[in-house]
């Protein structure tokens, strides 16, 4: 019985393929023929790529009874010029799958040493290839997955980086404000006091004047300036509160910030960890590439 292994030493989680020559059970006689384990891949998966495979380039279809395949008339040149009978069975081994083949060139002769190195060859690299491309297959998943995760992590990061840059703008913003409103508070209070004043002289008149006409009029000019006094306050007392709310929002930001750096710096671990996971996964793909 001969074994053709293919892996590689200090792999990156990768599992060996391995190839044996042994008897294969077929009905209820054992015939010659090669085994193939086909490492962590899904079974139903690969029992429909088997059969897909084994039907390529031919109209036979492969015959499945008591979980044992036949195809009668399968086209494998690389194999032999004339068309071929293959038994197999694919056995699921948990962290495996095994494949038994047996390949019948015509009635009574199948492919085994005795058969000649190239048609042995031929059927051994068959298995080989499909096998790999299975594990290939399998390994792409894993990396797509990983890709994915690492894609998530990114996102995050780009999204406390967005929010930085947002509530940066907003701090800003709101110093804008601050600047602007104060510089607003500095002409009103001067413009209301200025009108306060102005007021106690017009009162102070109007005490001294008799009634009539000009009392009137008086008490009229009086009374708009109260109005223009009263909506100067208000426009203070707005311009106040805009100041208050900026810096309570200035004071969020400057506890928000520092968070947020830390948070990224985390994240930015995370990716950094991640990264090794995908180039761990790469390494494993690119490992049974070469197998």
């Amino acid at each position: 019985m001969l074994a053709v292994i293919f892996s590689a030493l200090n792999a990156n989680g990768q599992k060996p393929i391995f190839i044996n020559e042994d008897s294969v059970l077929v009905g209820n006689s054992f015939h010659p023929g090669l085994t193939v384990t086909i490492p962590e891949v899904d079974f139903n998966k690969t029992l429909k790529n088997w059969i897909k495979e084994q039907e390529n380039g031919t109209k036979s279809k492969v015959v499945t009874e008591n979980g044992e395949m036949s195809i009668f008339g399968a086209i494998r040149k690389d194999i032999s010029p004339n068309p071929i009978n293959i038994y197999s069975t694919l056995l699921n081994q948990d962290t495996l799958q095994l494949l038994m083949v047996c390949i019948e060139l015509r009635k009574e002769q199948y492919v085994e040493p005795s058969a000649g190195d190239i048609q042995m060859t031929a059927a051994r690299n068959f298995l080989k290839d499909f096998a790999k491309s299975q594990y290939i297959d399998f390994i792409k998943d894993e990396v797509a997955g990983q890709e994915k995760i690492l894609r998530e992590l990114n996102n995050e990061l780009n999204g406390l980086q967005k929010n930085e840059s947002k509530t940066k703008k907003g701090a800003q913003s709101n110093k804008n404000v601050i600047r602007d409103e104060q510089d607003k508070l500095i002409v009103k209070n001067n413009e209301l006091n200025q009108l306060s004043t102005e007021i106690i002289n017009q009162n102070n008149l109007l005490i001294s004047m008799e009634a009539g006409p000009g009392r009137e009029a008086k008490a009229a000019q009086i009374k708009e300036l109260d109005k223009r006094k009263s909506k100067l306050q208000k426009e203070i007392q707005s311009a106040e509160n805009k100041i208050s709310k900026s810096k309570s929002k200035i004071d969020q930001a400057d506890r928000a910030l520092p968070r947020n750096e830390d948070d990224q710096q985390k994240m930015n671990a995370r990716i950094e960890e991640q990264e090794a996971v995908v180039r761990k996964y790469m390494d494993k793909l690119n490992t049974v590439r070469n197998y």
